[in-house]
């Protein structure tokens, strides 16, 4: 198959690249600079000189591929304005095809708002932050869309083993003594999946354009994040008792954002395992994490 991606050089979409390619597919990815060019060309992908501010262009290579992956974000104040430009202008360029393009868009765990006790399936209501509220919409146009077969992944909180992903402030703070800092709460739980896991889920769906809608994808449903600091802080050596600094605080200093991590959450991937026989490999962060931690000091 012929994958156009968008946001190939990120976490998630470095792990996706290069999945794609162990899968041998042709893969195709937005680039915007030298850099990304030869990042993506040592991962065996071809670059796409473009901008996600400017779709037009590239739209219309992306329409022709088999499928089209969409985990790319600017992460500035105009992101859902940005992100809706880029989808809309796939739409239009989708048009001109014979059949239906296939279409992995991403969501997050966020969007369930806080879940406490209960675990998040697909069919809970959404209830999302203000600062992405406008991801259920997109989600919703591009799931309508008469040329498009669309899937829409709720990935958990992502970590990885090359930055640490979502661990990435707790590793940072670890490596240099530091105590671990915690918003809101240290019994928050943090529904949980390892980068390579996710991206082995994009790409079954990749493969799958025949399966629609909106599918959860987590390894660990519930990990309290005093847990997840407590191990890498013994595994640095570092001082185990966090931080805690309170939402408003962290909203301050970080932006609206910084309501996510707060989030109290447990997330289900049943229907994704139902659907396409998927298992993470990685069912305990603790493990990977520890190894990965143990490797940076050879």
């Amino acid at each position: 198959m012929r994958v156009f991606i968008l946001g190939g050089t990120g976490t998630i979409g470095t792990a996706i690249v290069a999945e794609l390619v162990r899968r041998n597919h042709q893969v195709v990815a937005l680039s915007r600079s030298e850099k990304s060019d030869k990042s993506l060309r040592v991962a065996g992908a071809v670059p796409c000189r473009g901008d996600m501010t400017e779709p037009e262009p590239w739209a219309d290579v992306a329409s022709t591929s088999d499928a089209v992956v969409q985990v790319a974000a600017t992460f500035g104040d105009d992101m859902g304005d940005v992100d809706a430009k880029a989808m809309n202008a796939l739409i239009e360029a989708s048009q001109t095809r014979t059949e239906p393009m296939g279409l992995i868009y991403t969501g997050g765990c966020w969007l369930y708002g806080e879940t406490g006790d209960e675990i998040a399936v697909e069919e809970r209501p959404f209830d999302p932050l203000p600062a992405f509220s406008w991801m259920v919409n997109h989600a919703q146009m591009l799931l309508s869309a008469v040329n498009l077969r669309t899937a829409v992944i709720h990935p958990a909180m992502v970590y990885d083993m090359q930055d640490g992903g979502v661990f990435h402030r707790f590793v940072a703070a670890a490596k240099v003594g530091q105590r671990p800092e915690i918003w809101g709460s240290a019994a928050t739980r943090w529904p949980l999946i390892e980068s390579a896991d996710l991206a082995r889920a994009y790409c079954d769906l990749v493969e799958r354009s025949d399966l629609v809608g909106h599918f959860n994808v987590v390894a660990e449903e519930g990990v309290t994040v005093s847990r997840i600091t407590t191990v890498i802080s013994e595994a640095f050596g570092s001082p185990e008792e966090p931080i805690i600094r309170s939402l408003d605080d962290a909203i301050a200093e970080n932006g609206d954002w910084a309501k996510g991590p707060t989030l109290d959450q447990q997330m289900s991937a049943r229907k994704l395992r139902s659907a396409l026989g998927w298992q993470p490999e990685t069912t305990d962060f603790a493990k990977p994490i520890s190894r990965w931690i143990a490797g940076l000091g050879d």
